[in-house]
């Protein structure tokens, strides 16, 4: 049975690999979700070591080491710009740098990504991107003044929200093209990555997204970004008690319809989260499967995820006591 499955992916392999139309395809990298600056979401802005964290340069130089050529740092939009429309905090800022930095010493390019969902906490309510109160030209400013300040640095890419939610119709549409253009008013550069509706899931991506493809950057430096878990709800919970029949292609197959997408477009993609729990051979199995597929079709993907402050969180390859997780010895066969 499983030389059977391995028939399967080894066909999609080579129809993808003979096929005429690709995606403008980036040269395939492993990144890693390196977490902490975004913590502590009930207290904000917060107070950094108490409530949220910057990750370490040792932290930096184990994933450096392992092979890893791009870290994404998720970050909160309060933290970085306390009032709206209001100038960017020193402090975040300054730590938001001296990140850069240490990555730039590790010849790590870094992606900054706006963790927020498409809202915005001011005092104990809750704002949503587009209504009266979060505008779409604040979320211009923002994304204007953080490219102003950090363009010189080792940017990769500006994602400019993760998973945006309660944001229906053209709302995303016109909010993702505030901020493109606030990016390409100072900074032509650096890549800017496009999240996408419900959870930015990959299967779905075509019914939930398609309309993003007309998306304008003058300098077609766009890259769409898909998440894949390949648990039933695609949650990433992998809740073993309500999990269908695990098989070696789940993966391949959910990441699939993402890719095809991407050809018939002909589209930049990257795959911005993705993980599985380590204690569960199966899943190790799917995941390899899913990075031989997209690493064929040359689509960059992003580890979900790593931070000092996991500590037990299954999906987590940040090491522990020492000690690599078992997630790792997966990634690192596509290290390169």
């Amino acid at each position: 049975m499983k030389n059977c499955f391995l028939s399967i992916l080894f066909a999609i392999l080579a129809f993808v690999a003979t096929s005429k139309t690709a995606a403008q395809s980036l040269p395939f990298k492993l990144g890693i979700n390196l977490c902490g600056a975004e913590f502590g979401f009930q207290n904000l802005p917060g107070t950094i070591n108490k409530d949220y964290v910057y990750p370490s340069e040792s932290d930096i130089q184990y994933f450096a080491k392992k092979g890893f050529k791009v870290v994404a740092l998720p970050f909160r939009w309060e933290r970085i710009q306390h009032e709206l429309n209001g100038e960017l905090d020193d402090n975040e800022l300054s730590e938001m740098k001296n990140f850069l930095v240490k990555c730039s010493r590790y010849n790590l390019q870094v992606s900054l990504t706006m963790q927020n969902f498409a809202s915005y906490t001011k005092g104990d309510k809750t704002l949503t991107l587009g209504s009266s109160k979060l505008k779409f030209d604040y979320y211009k400013d923002v994304w204007k003044k953080i490219a102003t300040a950090l363009s010189s640095y080792n940017v990769y890419g500006y994602d400019i929200m993760n998973e945006p939610r309660n944001i229906f119709g053209k709302n995303w549409f016109k909010a993702a093209q505030h901020a493109i253009d606030g990016i390409r008013e100072v900074d032509n550069n650096a890549y800017i990555i496009i999240d996408g509706e419900n959870s930015s899931f990959s299967y779905d991506w075509k019914y939930d997204n398609n309309k993003l493809r007309k998306l304008n950057d003058p300098v077609d430096k766009i890259v769409f970004d898909a998440h894949c878990y390949f648990d039933y709800n695609h949650s990433g919970n992998y809740d073993g008690k309500l999990e269908r029949k695990i098989t070696p292609t789940m993966g391949v197959e959910k990441v699939k319809p993402f890719v095809d997408w991407l050809k018939k477009y002909n589209k930049k993609g990257i795959i911005g989260e993705f993980g599985v729990p380590g204690n569960d051979n199966r899943w190790l199995e799917v995941m390899d499967n899913f990075l031989a597929f997209i690493y064929q079709n040359g689509i960059p993907a992003n580890y979900w995820a790593a931070g000092a402050w996991w500590n037990d969180y299954p999906l987590s390859v940040h090491p522990q006591n020492g000690y690599d997780k078992p997630q790792m010895a997966i990634l690192e066969k596509y290290l390169h």
